[in-house]
C-alpha cells in the first residue's frame, strides 16, 4: 500500500521550483483544441509574472489530425500516422501560438525524436537551444516529431519525452496534465482511491497498479506517466500527475494543494550524463552476464569485465549505450560500451589480460567502466 501522509512540506517544496515542465496529454487537447491551450497559457502567463520559467510538452498532433481528416479511429499503419501527425501539428502549434500571443508571449515550436536525444552531441545542442529560448523569454512548446519518427510515434504520448526535457533544461518540477485525478491504489472502477504521494517509486504498488489507457485517443496511459515520474525522480525532479481539466490546476498544484499524485525524487540525484545513459537513448544491444558479474556490478559497484559476459546481442559500436541483463533476461544496468559488438564476441569470457592478444590492441581493461554505468 502506498504511504498515505499529509502533503505538508512535501508539496510545499513545489512552490520553490523556478523552472518547470508542463506536459499536456492528447485527450485534453483533442476534447478542446482551442480552449485547453488558452486556459493553460493563461496560467503560464501568471507563472511567468512570478519569475518562473516554463517549458510545455504538448501531445495532440495525431488527435487533431484525425479530427481534420474526419477519421473515427487512430490509424494503425505508420505512414498514415505520420501523415495525420503532419496535418495536426500545424493546427496544434497554431493554437499554442495564439494562446500565448494574447499575453504577448512568444512560443517556439521544438520537434524532437528519440534519435535527437540518443546522440550525446545532439542532446547537448538541444539543451543549449532550449536554454537560449528561456533566456530570451520564449516559451518552448515541444512535441515528438511524429511526421518523421517511427518507433517514437507509438512510444507513450510524450510522457517519457517530458522527463527527458526536464533533464535537458534542468527543471525542478514536472506537472503532467491528464484526464484523471492521479494514480489510484486499484482501478477506479473497482473502488480504487487516489494515491496522494509516492515516496519510493521502485517499491510502491502504484507502479504495478497503473495500467495503459485503452481509449485509443492517446498512446500513453497511466503506466507511461508513472514511468516518466520514475525517470524524472532519478534526476531529482518532483513530478505531479494531476487532472488537467481542473480550473487553475497549475497555480493550485504549485501552491501545494493536495491534488493528483506527487512523486518524490530520489535522495541521490543522478548526474545529467548518467540520466542520459539511463533514459536518453534506446540501447544498441545487450550483454548477457553471469551471476558473478551481476553481483559485482549490481551490488558491489564494480566495472564490467569481459570474463563476466556470457552472450553479446545486437549490433553496436564503441561508445554506444548497451543494456546489461542477467541470464534470466532481467535488465539491471546500462552503460557505454568500450568495445564494439564484433570485438566483444571475441572477448566474452576472457580475462582482461587477454584483450590485447586477442584484438591486437587494448582500449580499457573494462568492457564498461563503472563511471559509465547506471544501475536501473
Amino acid at each position: 500500500m502506498a504511504t498515505q501522509v499529509e502533503p505538508g512540506d512535501e508539496r510545499a517544496a513545489l512552490g520553490r521550483a523556478r523552472r518547470i515542465v508542463v506536459k499536456v496529454g492528447s485527450r485534453l487537447i483533442a476534447e478542446s483544441p482551442v480552449g485547453r491551450p488558452a486556459a493553460i497559457a493563461d496560467e503560464i502567463a501568471l507563472l511567468r509574472e512570478r519569475g518562473l520559467e516554463v517549458v510545455v510538452v504538448s501531445s495532440g498532433s495525431i488527435a487533431l489530425g484525425r479530427r481534420i481528416l474526419a477519421m473515427d479511429t487512430r490509424p494503425r499503419d505508420l505512414p498514415t500516422l505520420q501523415a495525420v501527425a503532419g496535418v495536426g501539428q500545424t493546427r496544434l502549434m497554431q493554437s499554442w501560438e495564439q494562446s500565448f500571443a494574447v499575453h504577448r508571449l512568444i512560443a517556439a515550436q521544438v520537434l524532437l525524436t528519440h534519435d535527437d536525444l540518443a546522440d550525446r552531441r545532439r542532446f547537448l545542442n538541444a539543451r543549449h537551444a532550449l536554454r537560449a529560448m528561456l533566456d530570451h523569454g520564449v516559451v518552448p512548446v515541444i512535441n515528438e516529431n511524429d511526421t518523421v519518427a517511427v518507433e517514437e510515434i507509438r512510444y507513450g504520448d510524450n510522457d517519457l519525452l517530458a522527463a527527458l526535457v526536464c533533464n535537458l533544461v534542468s527543471a525542478e518540477a514536472l506537472v503532467i496534465l491528464t484526464d484523471v485525478d492521479g494514480v489510484h491504489d486499484a482501478p477506479p472502477a473497482e473502488g480504487g482511491r487516489r494515491v496522494p504521494i509516492v515516496h519510493d517509486i521502485d517499491i510502491d504498488p502504484a507502479w504495478k497498479v497503473a495500467a495503459a489507457d485503452p481509449s485509443g485517443v492517446g498512446s500513453g496511459g497511466m503506466a507511461s506517466k508513472v514511468q516518466s515520474a520514475r525517470s524524472a525522480a532519478r534526476h531529482g525532479v518532483r513530478t505531479v500527475v494531476v487532472a488537467g481539466r481542473r480550473p487553475d490546476v497549475l497555480r493550485d498544484t504549485l501552491a501545494g494543494a493536495d491534488l493528483g499524485t506527487l512523486f518524490i525524487p530520489s535522495r541521490e540525484r543522478m548526474s545529467s550524463r548518467k540520466h542520459w545513459i539511463a533514459y536518453g537513448a534506446r540501447p544498441g544491444g545487450q550483454l548477457v552476464v553471469d551471476d558473478g558479474a551481476h553481483r559485482a556490478v549490481g551490488n558491489q559497484g564494480k566495472s564490467l569485465l569481459p570474463v563476466g559476459i556470457v552472450e553479446v546481442k545486437g549490433v553496436f559500436e564503441q561508445g554506444d549505450i548497451v543494456s546489461l541483463v542477467t541470464k534470466q533476461g532481467q535488465e539491471f544496468a546500462r552503460g557505454l560500451a568500450a568495445y564494439s559488438a564484433t570485438d566483444l564476441q571475441r572477448l566474452k569470457g576472457l580475462q582482461s589480460a587477454d584483450i590485447e592478444a586477442t584484438l591486437g590492441y587494448k582500449y580499457l581493461d573494462e568492457v564498461i567502466h563503472r563511471d559509465d554505468l547506471v544501475l536501473l
